[in-house]
């Protein structure tokens, strides 16, 4: 398949013009498909609806109906300490998002300091690190709090940890977030060596916390799922237990709108938030962590429950993959990552043609993730990064959808070349 860079004008005009019939074509079609979040599908959201089956209430001699347990049910801490690889009184239970965990987290640095530090708010400037591209969410929270962001590049492995290593050297940055295992949007998990490295950090700042994202920690899509080494493991080896705040939730596991969430951090954090949550709730909702725990049963429970999903996204994330390769391979217009599991599919395309390829597919009735949100402030310097979310259109509106994105993408790179 020939490369476009080696083409003619005459050959590229060509091309330009079968692409555009086909590019109408679609457009005359009407279409209304959305590729922008990762949105579990009706069928995923259908396989936990045995939740809903549970009445009895009653765990340890507690009603759970009833005020108290501030920091989560046994059953439920103990699920989730199995889950991260901590002991359960690392664990904290929390609302339905780990959203709402970090964001929390953050105004309570801002506000109250960490462990006796001075408060964030009262500080000339405060900075983040934020690997790219990334989480459009971790963004919004640092912008809400106008803490500055500072990129740092995603490479195969992780994050550059060169660069990491020489930013934390300034004691106004104050933290990290970052997704591990399956990276939004890459679905790159960190090495071995780059979670020691993170592990081994010696930031100048006494409060530097790395918001550690676990979202897609058991979402494999293949048997052969990636592994990450568990960063609790590490820390104590360089005294640095108290670094990384971790966070996950069952978003992608049952319901997004009504699931619960966990934080697990070391007992000296674990003591500090709960005198946060002491002022700020009775106890979150007791009733959804035990039918949590009850539907789970266990570790091995929630995994057999994941290779379920793991069923129906499977051929979605094929099929997108397939129409890359069929599309744009040999092209040298864009390349990709397989992902091993997660939500996301991330795509780069020929600088300066990213925002291009939204307006096209817009105009044919694709919806894509806003070009730019996985770079903070939704800057994407090189204008080149799409993320694609497969999971929540059918299959044969996600067959439609991919043949759109990837003719977008050869007439956005056309129109750029002629």
């Amino acid at each position: 398949m020939k490369a476009y860079k080696d083409m003619t004008k005459e050959e590229l005009c060509a091309e330009k013009e079968a692409l555009l019939k086909r590019f109408e074509d679609y457009k005359a079609m009407g279409l209304k498909l959305d590729m922008s979040r990762g949105k579990p599908s009706k069928e995923q959201l259908d396989i936990s609806m045995k939740l809903l089956d549970y009445t009895d209430y009653i765990e340890d001699g507690i009603d759970l109906r009833n005020y108290g347990i501030l920091d989560g049910i046994p059953s439920c801490k103990k699920l989730f300490a199995d889950l991260l690889g901590v002991e359960p009184k690392n664990i904290l239970m929390g609302p339905n998002a780990s959203l709402s965990l970090m964001f929390d987290y953050i105004a309570q640095c801002y506000s109250h300091g960490v462990l006796g530090c001075t408060p964030w708010s009262k500080l000339p400037e405060v900075k983040f690190l934020c690997p790219v591209p990334g989480y459009d969410r971790h963004f919004t929270i640092l912008e809400y709090f106008n803490i500055k962001m500072i990129n740092v590049d995603m490479k195969d492995d992780g994050p550059d940890m060169d660069a990491i290593e020489e930013l934390v050297k300034d004691e106004s940055v104050k933290g990290m977030f970052c997704v591990p295992k399956y990276s939004n949007p890459q679905g790159i998990t960190f090495s071995d060596e780059v979670v020691k490295r993170i592990a081994a950090l010696k930031p100048a700042a006494e409060d530097f916390r790395v918001i550690w994202d676990n979202a897609y920690i058991i979402h494999e899509i293949y048997d052969e799922g990636d592994e990450l080494l568990n960063i609790f493991d590490v820390l104590p080896e360089y005294g640095n237990e108290d670094m990384v705040i971790e966070v996950c939730s069952t978003s992608k596991m049952t319901f997004p709108g009504a699931g619960i969430s966990a934080l697990a951090a070391s007992e000296a954090n674990i003591a500090d938030i709960l005198k946060r949550l002491n002022a700020q709730t009775i106890s979150y909702d007791k009733m959804n962590q035990h039918r949590h725990a009850e539907f789970f049963g266990d570790l091995e429970g929630m995994k057999a429950h994941m290779k379920k999903h793991a069923a129906l996204m499977k051929p979605k994330f094929e099929m997108v993959l397939n129409h890359l390769q069929n599309e744009l391979g040999g092209k040298g217009v864009a390349s990709w990552i397989e992902p091993r599991g997660g939500y996301f599919i991330s795509l780069d395309v020929m600088p300066g043609c990213a925002k291009r390829v939204g307006e096209l597919c817009k105009e044919a009735g694709v919806t894509l993730t806003s070009v730019g949100a996985t770079y903070p402030y939704g800057k994407d310097p090189k204008d080149s990064n799409i993320r694609i979310a497969p999971s929540l259109p059918p299959v044969n509106e996600l067959d439609i959808a991919s043949q759109i994105l990837c003719v977008s993408v050869k007439l956005a790179c056309l129109e750029k070349l002629i």
